[in-house]
């Protein structure tokens, strides 16, 4: 069993952090079951690094890199590091700690983590954070990136969509509905830059328009007999002339929580830029995953 991840590369690197993708192959394999750019796999979102601490992965003092998932294998395990940027990367450190011999029940899941990116994300369609995914397993948490794409407000807030998943046989409606993405987080009323054991917001780069949020379901699980399906729900809040310059009739404009029907404080269907990381154990085989985005799309709107 895996017991621990730990690495280290030049900081502040955005071209590294999205572009030096780990992989990670169970019990012979052809394709992976980790698949995600490194920054994202360790916590943080848009290729930054910010401090984050969690008994899952986070980033020490922004500098250490660290993931002590457990991940349990029968037989072998192949991990790989690809530089996909177009640099050099001058200097990279790792260890990776396992244990042989470990007693495994019959049903215990593998590891499994998916990175996808929508830029943007087109509006009225909920954001697919992992779909496609068919086995037996428990659903273990998601880094979840935005980027503000409503560049003329961007103290406009994002955070009012729901976070639903769609377990077995649910495809209509949601077997799980949130009421917000801040509450997903746990939070409400929007959030602060926090960092909690199992949720929190590490980054809120208000300036850019950058936000990092995380959610892990260690006291909440989420298992699945068949299959999983996970979005997140793309809405607003803000005034309503504002929104209505930038999305028109598309904003669709509702009723926000303590207003009148008719107050220009509303809430409104968006389109920004969504990116995430999937964490869940299950059964083999891996569900082949979609197309992994290519350097251009993993960097768009990210250098600085």
């Amino acid at each position: 069993m895996i017991r621990k991840i730990w690495c280290t590369l030049p900081v502040n690197k955005v071209v590294f952090l999205r572009n030096i993708i780990l992989r990670i192959f169970w019990d012979g394999q052809d394709i992976p079951s980790v698949e995600v750019p490194i920054g994202d796999f360790f916590g943080i979102a848009h290729g930054r690094q910010k401090r984050m601490v969690t008994p899952f992965v986070g980033m020490q003092d922004a500098r250490g890199l660290n993931c002590m998932i457990p991940m349990p294998f029968r037989k072998e395990v192949r991990i790989t590091l690809e530089n996909d940027s177009d640099q050099d990367v001058p200097m990279f450190f790792y260890q990776i700690d396992f244990t042989l011999g470990d007693q495994l029940e019959d049903n215990a899941g593998y590891f499994h983590a998916q990175f996808r990116r929508s830029n943007p994300c087109p509006i009225r369609q909920d954001y697919i954070v992992l779909d496609d995914v068919c086995g037996k397993g428990v659903y273990l948490g998601t880094v979840l990136g935005i980027r503000n794409l409503y560049s003329s407000h961007l103290e406009e807030w994002w955070g009012e969509g729901e976070v639903k998943f769609y377990i077995d046989e649910d495809n209509k409606s949601p077997t799980i509905c949130g009421t917000g993405l801040e509450d997903y987080i746990g939070s409400g009323w929007g959030t602060d830059e926090t960092v909690t054991p199992y949720q929190g917001a590490p980054l809120l780069d208000q300036e850019r328009g950058l936000y990092s949020l995380y959610r892990f379901h260690s006291f909440d699980p989420i298992y699945f007999e068949k299959r999983i399906k996970v979005t997140v729900q793309q809405l607003g809040s803000g005034q309503r002339s504002w929104a209505k310059e930038f999305y028109g009739e598309k904003g669709g404009y509702y009723k926000a929580a303590g207003c009148a029907e008719d107050d220009d404080i509303c809430l409104f269907e968006r389109n920004d830029d969504y990116s995430s990381v999937a964490y869940w154990y299950q059964t083999l085989p891996t569900t082949p995953f979609p197309g992994l985005p290519d350097r251009k799309e993993r960097l768009e709107g990210l250098r600085t």
